[in-house]
């Protein structure tokens, strides 16, 4: 019982974090919504925390193929 409020509490701070990265990258401030912004906001309320304790995260993208013309 006591753990699943201590685990309750540590995600709402986590959440709190990161809503508070999304806030300070200005993706609350615009009217114009679509998938990319959507999903960027989304990424930095999850993962943006890992920013404040230094772990950077990267994602990067395979080569794609050109699309023929």
């Amino acid at each position: 019982m006591r753990t699943s409020i201590t685990l309750s509490v540590l995600v709402l701070i986590w959440l709190a974090v990161g809503v508070t990265a999304a806030v300070q990258r200005g993706y609350f401030s615009t009217s114009e919504a679509s998938c990319s912004s959507l999903g960027s906001t989304v990424a930095t309320i999850f993962i943006g925390p890992l920013n404040y304790i230094g772990v950077n995260p990267a994602i990067e993208c395979p080569d794609l193929p050109e699309p023929s013309e």
